[in-house]
Formats: structure tokens, sequence, C-alpha cells
């Protein structure tokens, strides 16, 4: 590991972007501060938060920003977190209200520290946002809730629109990537969202080391288990005391990615350097409506 540290990889053109702000960008900021929201926008360092933000739509954070996990490739903070703040889908629920949107995507650390690991927030959440923002349209990015199926259960029963949960990286890779979750488990969770009849959708980052064949390989287990929305995108080391990028895959290898998805059976595939998970998330619907 230290060895790969050193022989950083440089980051190419590509992926240099300007955050930018226009008016919508500073009310969008505004609205969050205001409102003690935090977003995975500003704690991930998401390189798309000046064209998200620009366009007046945020991924929403709940459950604090401190998270009980230690993902090695992950921003957000790590330790013991603050107890749940009841006001807080009221809270989410006003600032969707806020900046009209008409698609909410909401997010969450994990909260091993609590009995339901937090589902009942989350499905508190969920349907406060659909009772206050009837037209909006809501997509969850949940937690593997150490795979509980009850409590992936109460998310279901809230009844969002759209159920993710991100695998991150390939099998071979998951125990180095990611510090609890395990890849089964994370296949388990999507197996049961899918069965559920919600639209299934996950994403993963390249670049960590994995090979196409083995993203070929995550493709297959994904579409066993029903997944039908995958998003595939570089990873950006967010310091150097995060998992080291072994290579920057070119937007070529990621239209093969995206061609290669589609034909595998996934109803959308995003896949280009700067996705992210809730990138352009709104389309999803559109796609899933065709």
């Amino acid at each position: 590991m230290e060895e790969n540290q050193k022989k950083r990889v440089r980051k190419p053109d590509w992926l240099k972007v300007s955050i930018g702000a226009n008016e919508r960008y500073t009310e969008t900021k505004r609205i969050v501060e205001s409102h003690c929201l935090h977003t995975i926008c500003s704690s991930g360092r998401c390189p798309n938060m000046g064209e998200c933000w620009g366009r007046g739509t945020a991924t929403f954070m709940i459950g604090g920003d401190i998270c009980t996990r230690c993902c090695r490739f992950c921003n957000t903070r790590t330790g013991k977190p603050n107890p749940l703040d009841p006001k807080e889908p009221a809270r989410v629920a006003h600032s969707v209200e806020l900046m009209k949107l008409h698609h909410a995507v909401i997010t969450s650390v994990d909260r091993d520290d609590l009995l339901d690991l937090g589902a009942a927030h989350w499905a508190a959440t969920v349907r406060e946002i659909r009772a206050v923002n009837p037209e909006t349209t809501v997509e969850v990015l949940i937690p593997d809730f150490q795979g509980r199926p009850e409590l992936v259960a109460q998310v279901i029963a809230a009844n969002p629109h759209i159920i993710a949960h991100n695998m991150e990286t390939v099998r071979r890779l998951t125990p180095e990537v990611r510090s609890v979750a395990r890849y089964e488990t994370s296949l388990a969770v999507l197996k049961q969202v899918a069965e559920s009849g919600i639209a299934c959708k996950t994403g993963i980052m390249v670049g960590l080391g994995e090979t196409p064949e083995e993203v070929e390989e995550l493709m297959d287990d994904l579409r066993r288990v029903g997944c039908q929305i995958l998003t595939i995108g570089q990873y950006l080391q967010p310091s150097h005391r995060h998992y080291p990028v072994a290579e920057y895959v070119t937007p070529e290898q990621f239209k093969r990615y995206k061609e290669i998805g589609l034909s595998k059976g996934f109803t959308q595939v995003e896949s280009a350097p700067l996705v992210r998970s809730s990138y352009h998330a709104e389309k999803s619907l559109e796609f899933l409506n065709k």
C-alpha cells in the first residue's frame, strides 16, 4: 500500500472541474445551511456539486454527519454520532418544498450505534417528504442495515420511488475498501428491494484496481438479483489518508461499460468519469416510465 501511495497517478484533464456558482447555487446553499441540513454533496466532496446545486438539486444526508464506519474511500467523518434529531424528517421535507424539487434524493451515514440502525428514522423521513410534497418523487440511497431484512422492509414500506444501495466496488476489493459491509450482504439487500417491486439501483467506483472482467462479473451478479439501474464513476481519493487511486479510467472505457451493462439488461446505465450515484438521478424515473 505504501508503495502505491508513492506512485500517485496524475489526474487527467477530463477530471478537472470548476465548482462555479450562479443564483440557484447560492439559494440552494442558503437553504441547506439555514435549515441545518447535511448533504453528501459537500461532505463527500462531490465534483458535481456546482452543477447540481446550480440546478437547485441536492442529496440530503440524514442521521447526522458522523458515520460509525470507516470505509477507506469515504470522506465522511467517522466517530460516535450524536442522537438522532426527531425534527429532521420535517426539516428535510420542508426544504424539498422550498427548493421546489421534482425529485428528491436522500442518503445517510451508517448508524450501527442504534438498535434499529436508523431504519425508523429513514421511514419517517420518506413519509414526511411524500406527505408535504405529493408531486415529488423520492429516491433513497440506503446503508446495508447489517443485512437485516426486517429493517430494509421498513424503508420499503415507506414506499419511495427508487431504492438504491451501493456495491461500491467488485467482490475482490470489497474487504480492502469497505470497512464493515460485505459483498454478499449488499447483493441480498438489492435482491430484497427488487423483489418488493420498487425500482432497484446501485453504484460502483472504478479505478481502485479492479479489472474489466471483474466489473462484468459484478454486473452479472446484479442482474441475477434483479437490479435495474447502475451508475459507474471514477474513484477520486479524498486525501492522502484514503485508499489510493490505482488508475484513471478513460472515457472510452466508461462508454464500453455502459454498452456492456445495457446489453446485460439494465434499464439504465450512467457511466462516465464524474458520474456519482445521485448524479442526474431524476433520469432514472424517465427510463423506468418508458
